[in-house]
């Protein structure tokens, strides 16, 4: 029985952990080749071996999806290894400082839009022209639910998560005549390593936690692998038909 994604090249920024990791392991289970990226080595070898135990075959490129250079050498480093690339998952970011925006300084500015906003820019300005090469693809940008409303605190994490929506749906429609499908999967709380980090900063983690949850009318926050399955939905033959589209698995968070 063929799998979905069998011969397919897929790539994952921010593929050392949490909903990357999960979403490599997921493609390789279906039979794709998997190249993962990010900024640490060691998690992103630990991936590689989980991808490859999965039964898929796997490649980990070192980098930071902020620097141009560093971007088009990872697009290119996966079509030299497997010769094309179908799939690209843009899933590196980073959450910030949480805090009131008068308090922000430009740094927080400049670091939360380079890495949530310019790396999903030039990821998909490297990985458009290498899907043309072979007739098309699909790519997934990870936005978030703060990416359709606010939340106190939080202002320049919401203002790159709407950007990413913004700059994939006005992308999608420059290439939708093209074979390349660009679409968005926004999450709410994920437990995840950001999420730990996030909540080991409240005075008390259990009690957090509990709030946490309690935000999702479905009583739980969620988990990588329901990322994953999203992910996999959209860059499948059965999304032929969509494109533009900002994808919501938030557990009703943005519904209450």
């Amino acid at each position: 029985m063929s799998k979905t994604f069998e011969n397919k090249v897929v790539l994952i920024t921010g593929g050392t952990s949490g909903i990357g990791r999960a979403t490599a392991i997921a493609f390789a289970h279906e039979g794709a080749k998997v190249v993962v990226s990010g900024r640490r080595k060691i998690e992103g070898e630990e991936t590689i071996a989980l991808v490859e135990k999965a039964g898929g075959k796997g490649l980990f490129v070192q980098g930071d999806v902020s620097d141009e250079a560093q971007v088009k050498a990872l697009v290119q480093a996966a079509v030299d290894q497997f010769g094309r690339l179908d799939v690209a998952f843009n899933n590196a970011g980073i959450e910030g400082s949480p805090g009131p925006l008068v308090n922000a300084t430009g740094d927080h500015y400049t670091k939360l839009f380079d890495i949530n906003v310019k790396g999903v820019f030039l990821s998909m300005k490297y990985e458009i022209p290498a899907m043309l090469k072979t007739g098309g693809g699909s790519i997934v940008n990870t936005s978030s639910a703060l990416g359709s409303v606010g939340m106190p605190g939080m202002s320049l994490y919401c203002g790159t998560k709407h950007a990413v929506i913004g700059l994939t749906k006005a992308t999608a429609l420059e290439h939708a005549k093209q074979g390349i499908r660009i679409n968005t999967v926004s999450p709410a709380v994920i437990e995840t390593e950001m999420y730990e980090r996030f909540a080991g900063s409240a005075p008390s983690n259990n009690e957090h936690h509990k709030q946490m949850a309690a935000l999702h009318p479905v009583g739980r926050i969620g988990q990588p692998e329901e990322i994953a399955s999203a992910v996999l939905y959209l860059s499948s033959p059965g999304a032929a038909f969509v494109t533009g589209f900002d994808l919501l698995v938030d557990g009703g968070f943005t519904a209450a």
